[in-house]
């Protein structure tokens, strides 16, 4: 058994140090994490109860979050001290109201969250209220979610403008970038021994905390329609930030108007993670016959097993081999080449993508004046903060999903199928494990009579729907779809199909 584990600690670290050119630090950085959390090979951190967190059941927040961050403060004035009056080098006509602050969520320890608020334009009180939440776990909402994917502007490659995101998510809903949990991007804690303690429990009680907080701030959200989406390891966020709120909302009386829950590409099993990785590389051509036979042959990938012997390491070794030069991420998109002298530029040209974005946003986010227009403590800002010890990483969010079903939640998971890391064939393995029956059959949905991807509906309000040439990063990809799918989340009703004329 001591070889396997030492095997798999190896095998996880060939896509780390293969990616390093390819993937957005986001991304490379849920590979490192699976591959710290495989090599402890820990096969008793299992959910073992079906209604809560990873050992046992929801965390209670037995008394009110605490506020005393900011005794008897003003929470008018706080709001009005958060306004942003403009973003250094945003684009002229910018017609929605923008905030950046902090929450304490922890006073006695001075743990504090970052979030960046945008408004929809026009009418935002018709609006509802969505909090995004990007995955890692350890990686910034405000650098990925806000700057490089369905945020209201992209970053130009001078560092210092600012484009205008013709498709950005608070055209029809108000959204919070929220940069979670503590240690990440602007978030801090002046308590360092919180960072060690830091995982899946401690994060979805802060955040349900900043929630809490943050409606204080803004109490014309209070009564407003709520709703929570992600992507990545948000499969673990989402899904337990809103165990946490239904649970508080039958036992404390503070309220929130929880409408459901959308993520994209999560990462939801960790068992069928892996065999639907390797599975989906195979199915398109990125590994040989005789490697996939190998591992389908000899890796179990069952949820109370070390996926097998000595045989199955050296398979996966194999096709980690074939695929080690592959973008894992978007196995066809363009990547980001970066020259001796620091020059970058893209491999290939893909309209409207952008693989080297990743450099401006971060050198635009460290500009002093940029971080004050944001109201963020002057720091050195990075993208993804690396926790030694993720603690409490359930191997499978399918309990928590099903109770959540059960409870008359609407649960959205969405994939852009050109993914291979939380990949489509993965996320069906674990939907399979809900045992839902379907009630409106698999059909294509369509953008100007195209196709945009795939949905199927099941009992219960659960949705599963594709997203045509979209990597793990879906609006980054494909915003024009990602705004349509958003826009039938948020009405509750499937994606449009039209047939070609």
């Amino acid at each position: 058994m001591g070889t396997i584990t030492a095997g798999f600690h190896l095998l996880f670290l060939i896509p780390t140090i293969a990616l390093h050119a390819h993937a957005s630090s986001q991304e490379a950085h849920l590979t490192k994490f699976l591959s710290s959390k495989r090599s402890k090979s820990n096969i008793s951190n299992k959910i073992g109860d079906p209604t809560g967190f990873h050992g046992g059941p929801f965390l209670r927040i037995t008394s009110s979050p605490r506020t005393d961050g900011y005794p008897g403060s003003n929470h008018i004035a706080l709001k009005a001290a958060d306004k942003i009056s403009a973003l250094p080098g945003q684009p002229e006509g910018v017609d929605f109201d923008q905030y950046g602050g902090y929450v304490t969520v922890d006073g006695h320890n001075g743990r504090a969250l970052f979030y960046y608020f945008v408004e929809s334009p026009g009418n935002p009180a018709a609006k509802p209220l969505l909090l995004w939440l990007n995955g890692g776990p350890g990686c910034s909402s405000l650098g990925f979610g806000a700057m490089r994917e369905l945020g209201p502007f992209r970053v130009n490659r001078d560092n210092q403008t600012l484009t205008r995101n013709n498709h950005a998510w608070n055209n029809v809903a108000n959204v919070i970038f929220l940069e979670s949990p503590a240690g990440v991007g602007f978030s801090y804690s002046n308590t360092s021994s919180d960072y060690d303690r830091m995982g899946d429990p401690l994060t979805a009680q802060d955040t349900y905390a900043f929630l809490v907080n943050w409606l204080d701030r803004f109490p014309e959200y209070k009564a407003r329609a709520l709703y929570i989406a992600g992507e990545s390891y948000a499969g673990h966020y989402v899904p337990q930030l809103a165990a946490t709120i239904l649970a508080h909302n039958n036992d404390t009386g503070v309220i929130l108007n929880l409408k459901g829950i959308l993520v994209g590409n999560p990462l939801l099993d960790d068992a069928k993670e892996e065999r639907g990785h390797h599975e989906y590389l195979w199915n398109h051509g990125v590994i040989s016959d005789e490697v996939w036979a190998e591992i389908a042959g000899h890796c179990n990938f069952s949820d109370d097993s070390a996926y097998g012997d000595d045989r199955c390491y050296k398979a996966i070794t194999k096709s980690q081999y074939e695929s080690e030069d592959l973008d894992i991420y978007n196995i066809y998109a363009p990547t980001c080449i970066t020259d001796n002298n620091g020059s970058y530029y893209s491999s290939s040209q893909l309209p409207g993508y952008d693989p080297c974005g990743e450099a401006p946003t971060m050198a635009y986010l460290n500009l002093p004046a940029v971080q004050r227009a944001f109201h963020a403590r002057e720091t050195k800002w990075s993208d993804c903060k690396i926790f030694v010890d993720f603690k409490d990483s359930p191997d499978t969010m399918v309990p928590t999903l099903k109770w959540l079903i059960g409870h008359g939640l609407p649960v959205w998971l969405f994939s852009g199928d050109l993914d291979s890391r939380c990949p489509i064939t993965s996320t069906r393995h674990a939907i399979r494990d809900l045992n839902l029956s379907v009630t409106e059959p698999w059909r294509p949905w369509t953008v100007s009579h195209e196709v945009g991807g795939y949905v199927q509906q099941y009992k219960g309000g659960f949705t599963f729907a594709t997203v045509r040439g979209a990597g793990h990063t879906v609006p980054t990809f494909q915003p024009e779809r990602a705004l349509i799918l958003l826009q039938s989340f948020l009405k509750g009703i499937l994606p449009p199909y039209e047939k070609a004329k």
